[in-house]
């Protein structure tokens, strides 16, 4: 009886979290689903309609949600691979005894320390064409053009996301480098003793090893990428054009500036299934590839 009412007690502490969970993230979300099939907009906040799939279907035929989508695809895939692939890289370099190895792990963590929007106003000023433009004074200097990073459609998405690996490709290398601290060092003296190079080591040792750091960066830079806003905000705007429209900017504007609060719904339910259904699919790939390496 004390037992049960000490668990009892325990269950109580958990109620107020509980009830804001319930109010601030269920009902919300349960919400978005209800809101996707009415008619609901700034012009029509009561009394509303059942339009099935409607809004479901006006999605497909906005070019700026299916250019916002082939964006964020580009952006997301580009981050998931080269922010895994660096991060391990410098993980790996960076786990050998060097006597500047704690201050170069400081220099490459350091900017995924600070606010997206602090790092893209910075970058908005690095890549300025203006006089105070550092990078561009750098290449006149030189005797070239200037370079249009973030206002040439064909350069401003992937200025963007140079800026985001030099954000969080410390964050990655961190995640790998505990990992890699964590893999028994009898494995390496075996492989050594097997006639091994330190290539054929880190691939029959180290990578198979780093199969779970690899699936925690690896997904979370998949959605990270998906659901990216705040970056491209700070940078572009969404511009030039709707070049680096994502996801995210696309569904703000839909939703606060255009008022068609059941269109957002609508695309939000879509972002979230896509989302899920993208996750379930790189979970599944990345554990074959733990099995197949073991």
């Amino acid at each position: 009886m004390r037992l049960l009412k000490r668990e009892f007690d325990y269950q109580i502490l958990i109620l107020p979290v509980l009830i804001f969970y319930l109010l601030f993230c269920v009902y919300p979300f349960l919400s978005t689903f209800y809101y996707s099939f009415t008619d609901y907009s700034n012009m029509k906040l009561t009394n509303l309609k059942f339009v099935g799939l409607e809004n479901f279907r006006s999605i497909f035929d906005s070019d700026l949600l299916m250019i916002s989508i082939k964006n964020s695809l580009i952006y997301a895939l580009l981050m998931t691979v080269f922010q895994t692939t660096f991060g391990l890289i410098l993980a790996v370099f960076l786990d050998r005894k060097l006597k500047t190895k704690n201050i170069l792990r400081s220099m490459f963590f350091l900017p995924a320390v600070f606010s997206p929007l602090i790092i893209g106003y910075l970058w908005s000023y690095l890549m300025s064409t203006s006089d105070f433009g550092l990078i561009n004074s750098a290449i006149t200097a030189l005797g070239f053009e200037k370079i249009n990073f973030l206002g040439n459609p064909d350069l401003a998405l992937y200025s963007v996301v140079f800026t985001q690996l030099w954000q969080w490709t410390g964050w990655a290398m961190v995640i790998f480098l505990a990992n890699l601290q964590s893999i028994p060092k009898d494995l390496y003296e075996a492989a050594e003793i097997d006639g091994a190079n330190s290539w054929r080591k880190f691939w029959k040792v180290t990578l198979p090893l780093m199969q779970p750091s690899v699936n925690v960066v690896a997904v979370t830079a998949m959605i990270g990428g998906l659901k990216v806003f705040d970056i491209i905000f700070a940078l572009t705007e969404g511009g030039p054009g709707n070049s680096t429209e994502t996801i995210m900017t696309a569904y703000i504007k839909t939703v606060f500036n255009e008022g068609f609060y059941a269109k957002g719904a609508a695309f939000g339910v879509v972002f979230f299934i896509a989302v899920m259904m993208i996750t379930m699919v790189m979970m599944s790939f990345l554990r074959k590839w733990g099995e197949n390496t073991r």
